[in-house]
């Protein structure tokens, strides 16, 4: 079947792989080079394949700015005819599989859509194949041989052949690339829970059930090599739990869903070379064009029952604070002990001593008793990895997680109260954004509470 130029608004009917290759390749070429005439032409930005801006919107790095709104919603506006038709291509090409509409929305994640249109490119339709499959290739032949039938067999090789790649993308992402994006965190758990159930089921079609408990027995093991190996640390790895066991589910879903189309397996070598093949090359893609960092800001606050003056002595330096009875501090995550400063005014240089080192912190606004502002020059490790081992020190301990500045606002309230604000300002380089930031804002918060309370109790605290 040719390609039609009315496939592009058609939701009737099914769409041979061949067509849909070319229209998602065109398509591709087409909108990246019409970006690239809208930013030099209106806004005066050129860029190439290779610029750091741009590409980091197309990989969904980074939020907008503010100034940056009406470029980018400019770029999203000339994008809408292309979703149009991208989602009418992949729906008409997933009737022609036999498959769910609702699988779609795989066309809008990051990273995961590339593997995605692989799989749709690779699969013969319905149509195209009538007949059982024979299995003439070389690979496909040698995968036949050494892949188990039973289903514990194939269970175990897919959840451990599955295990060993993964570990190895694992290193080569974080200790080759240092790179904590979008392919670790969803890529590969994408990956892991479809290569393992592709493998498990490659003989005979298995249940969705199935699939999925292969999947997520992958992610299990995943951990425990990361952890065996030296890796990763516990902490880590309990955070990246929840999205890594949510993706690594849809993953399991869909390969369950390409084993039901039973002619897969003639095309299970190039199947599984592209998926494979394909997380690297994001990986790469991400390291060549690291985004830029957003500025985040976590602020918290609380009633002091004593004057501004009173207070403010506490908040410029406090004395060592007892024991830590937060459980993540318990766990190992860093933790504020006392705070010291050498001088005082602007240029003053504040040090807050946490349990993994020091915060260096120049004071750059200093307007007693009502705001202590100050920088940070100088960041300590956010935390000591839980780990069998004496020591393990992956890669995002190294600047991943960084606080930029800080400050403290004393507000007068009535009663000759004070309600103490503090905020932290800080980046980090871990995606998707959000759901690192909804982690790291806790800990910022708590370690907030720790501080703010303590100087509520020594500037509460009556003098003998």
């Amino acid at each position: 079947m040719k390609p039609k130029l009315s496939d592009l608004w058609r939701w009737d009917g099914p769409l041979e792989r061949g067509s849909y290759l070319f229209w998602g390749m065109l398509l591709a070429a087409i909108k990246f080079n019409l970006d690239r005439f809208l930013a030099a032409g209106w806004f005066g930005r050129g860029w190439t394949i290779f610029d750091q801006s741009a590409l980091g919107f197309y990989l969904w790095q980074s939020p907008l700015k503010e100034a940056e709104k009406p470029y980018f919603l400019s770029l999203l506006a000339v994008s809408l005819p292309f979703l149009w038709a991208g989602t009418v291509l992949t729906l008409r090409r997933l009737r022609s599989l036999g498959w769910r509409p609702f699988w779609v929305l795989l066309f809008f994640v990051p990273v995961v859509k590339f593997i995605f249109f692989a799989v749709l490119c690779i699969l013969k339709s319905r149509e195209e194949r009538q007949t059982p499959p024979v299995i003439e290739n070389s690979w496909d032949r040698w995968l036949s041989n050494i892949l188990p039938r039973g289903t514990f067999g194939s269970a175990i090789m897919g959840i451990v052949a599955t295990t060993v790649l993964a570990v190895v993308a694992a290193w080569l992402g974080t200790a080759v690339f240092r790179d904590y994006g979008w392919s670790i965190f969803v890529g590969l758990p994408f990956c892991m829970g479809f290569l393992s159930a592709l493998i498990h089921s490659f003989h005979e079609e298995r249940s969705l059930g199935r699939c999925l408990a292969v999947a997520n027995a992958t992610v299990l093991l995943v951990g425990a090599g990361l952890l065996l190996f030296a890796m990763e640390g516990m902490i880590c790895l309990v955070m990246a739990a929840p999205i890594a066991f949510g993706i690594a589910t849809i993953g399991g879903a869909l390969g369950y869903a390409v084993q039901k189309t039973f002619w897969w397996r003639e095309e299970s070598a190039n199947l599984f070379c592209s998926v494979v093949l394909l997380l690297p090359l994001a990986m790469k893609l991400e390291h060549a064009i690291p985004p830029a960092l957003p500025l985040l800001a976590v602020k918290s606050s609380l009633i002091v029952n004593a004057p501004p003056e009173q207070v403010w002595r506490n908040v410029v330096s406090f004395s060592e604070l007892p024991p830590p009875t937060e459980i993540i501090f318990k766990l190992g995550v860093a933790y504020p002990i006392r705070a010291e400063i050498s001088g005082s005014g602007v240029g003053a240089v504040r040090h807050c001593n946490f349990s993994t080192g020091p915060f260096v912190e120049p004071i750059e606004v200093w307007d007693e008793p009502r705001l202590l502002k100050f920088s940070v020059t100088q960041n300590p490790e956010p935390m000591q990895e839980w780990t069998p081992y004496r020591d393990v020190h992956p890669a995002h301990l190294d600047g991943y997680l960084e606080s930029r500045a800080g400050q403290f606002r004393l507000v007068p309230v009535e009663g000759g109260r004070t309600r103490l604000e503090g905020t932290t300002w800080y980046h980090h380089h871990l995606w998707p954004a959000g759901y690192w930031q909804f982690w790291s804002d806790q800990i910022i918060r708590t370690i907030h509470r720790r501080v703010l309370n303590h100087v509520k109790q020594l500037s509460e605290r009556k003098e003998p």
